[in-house]
């Protein structure tokens, strides 16, 4: 009983005791799990990081304009009037041709920045013209997203500061 009473008057004189983890180690050494949680955190910065990076070295924002212009224009031609769903010959194929290549270009201009000015005129073209041939482009919808979306990809220039630290980490843009 000597040594019990003796090791708890040593603990209550070494002061109050500290929340820990359960299954950390004594006192001295830090918990199992914060190292891990810290590499974890590290990582996930990082890769915010590398990704913001990523996001601001390409034409996203119009490049996704783009895309949307195109999906508008496309659900614009799967509506029904009165039950009926109207397919008339070459029109119809190009309900489905011209918002498939609007999105192509958007996503393009994403994912390959170099040839932005030939995506964002292609999607120029095709949103004007979508406006004789589908739904008046989308019920001007799908024209207006598509030509502001090709106008932002034309107009896009990577910054300087962008192209260097791109170009000392070895990405290629």
């Amino acid at each position: 009983m000597d040594a019990l009473s003796d090791a708890l008057t040593a603990d209550a004189a070494a002061g109050p005791r500290r929340r820990r983890l359960r299954g950390s180690g004594p006192r001295d050494e830090p918990a199992l799990g914060t190292e891990v949680e810290a590499e974890a955190g590290v990582d996930a910065t990082h890769a915010r990081d590398r990704f913001l990076r990523w996001f601001r070295s390409r034409p996203t924002i119009g490049g996704l304009l783009t895309v949307i212009g195109g999906a508008a224009m496309f659900w614009s031609t799967q509506l029904e009037l009165g039950g009926m769903t109207v397919h008339v010959g070459i029109e119809g194929a190009q309900a489905m041709i011209l918002p498939a290549v609007l999105i192509v270009c958007g996503v393009l201009a994403i994912l390959s920045p170099g040839q932005h000015v030939f995506y964002g005129i292609v999607a120029l073209i095709i949103s004007v013209y979508s406006l004789v041939g589908v739904n008046l482009g989308g019920f001007f919808l799908g024209f207006l997203l598509g030509s502001v979306g090709g106008v932002v990809v034309v107009s896009w220039r990577q910054k300087k500061a962008d192209a260097t630290a791109l170009a000392s980490t070895g990405e290629h843009a």
